[in-house]
């Protein structure tokens, strides 16, 4: 098994799979793209580099970036002779279980037995996915998040028969990329898109019962905890808010919506353990010293500041 990445191929190179391979070849790896056709390989091929000049003629990218990418991303006429002598081919086409099949068939066929395999799917188990690749200990799930070239956070998805030894060498690629890797356990949806999806559904929900409309849904979500996310997780925040105030609100929550939104026993043995947060230095995530509470706070103050000056400075979105 490959323990360290120095080549590429992304397979698959529409507005996702176009991304990776602009990032990871921006980031100085070889990567080569294909797509459905040698035809809409070179499209392809075209589109990111002039997405590539947009970002850096708007400051998204530095200077050189553009040649950066240039000198590091080629083309191949098909998935066989993009596969064939790389050391990581990820696959990102349609969200289809027998599309997705019929692809990994053909890049498990034709890459190197060596090669990690990943796949960019958002909600397909990677034990499902593993049925179609030969030597399935080197495939994964390797998720990332739309818009490619400029979210960190990428979702590592190990199979049932996957082999731990490739994950040092995935995340050490992702970090070349400045990238992020979390590893979730394989069930549909993994850890992203059942919080994003939980989400939306409840927000349609509140929209639906006519406690606030759409517009000001969203405005009470990217003012409030929204506002927060960029800097912390769910745990963190609770940590900091206390887990006796979140206790006492799932009580309320309990009385108004039953079973759907009562207290997770992770609360229940947190407050039963005088476990309240960093008010008394021992939260979800950790014990807290004195010293970590006055930094935290100090840190998330700055934080918040500095991203409403940045909302401020940026404006409204356009509608």
């Amino acid at each position: 098994m490959v323990t360290s990445i120095s080549s590429v191929a992304v397979i698959g190179a529409g507005y996702m799979g176009g991304g990776i391979a602009q990032s990871l070849a921006l980031a100085g790896l070889p990567v080569t793209i294909a797509d459905v056709s040698a035809e809409a390989t070179e499209a392809a091929y075209a589109r990111l580099l002039g997405e590539a000049q947009e970002f850096e003629d708007e400051g998204l990218y530095d200077a050189g970036a553009t040649e950066t990418i240039r000198a590091n991303l080629r083309t191949a006429p098909s998935i066989e002779e993009a596969v064939a002598d790389v050391d990581f081919v990820e696959e990102v086409v349609f969200e289809s279980v027998e599309v997705k099949h019929d692809v990994l068939g053909r890049i498990s066929a034709a890459a190197r037995e060596d090669a990690i395999i990943g796949s960019n799917t958002s909600t397909i188990p990677a034990r499902v996915l593993a049925t179609a690749v030969k030597n399935p200990e080197r495939f994964l799930t390797v998720h990332f998040s739309n818009p490619a070239p400029f979210i960190p956070g990428v979702e590592l998805v190990l199979g049932e028969r996957t082999d731990e030894a490739v994950v040092p060498a995935v995340k050490e690629l992702l970090a070349k990329a400045g990238r992020e890797a979390a590893i979730v356990a394989d069930v549909p949806g993994f850890v992203l898109n059942r919080l994003q999806y939980v989400l939306l559904k409840e927000a349609m929900s509140i929209a639906e019962e006519g406690i606030a409309s759409p517009e000001d849904i969203d405005t009470v979500v990217r003012t409030t905890f929204g506002f927060r996310l960029g800097f912390f997780g769910p745990f963190a925040i609770a940590d900091q808010a206390g887990l006796d105030v979140y206790a006492g609100g799932f009580r309320t929550f309990e009385e108004a919506f039953g079973e759907r939104l009562s207290t997770p026993d992770l609360i229940q043995e947190a407050v039963a353990g005088d476990r309240r947060g960093v008010k008394n230095g021992k939260g979800l995530l950790k014990d807290y010293t004195p010293e970590q509470v006055k930094a935290l706070v100090a840190h998330r103050n700055k934080a918040y500041s500095e991203m409403g000056r940045l909302v401020r400075g940026l404006g409204p979105a356009p509608a």
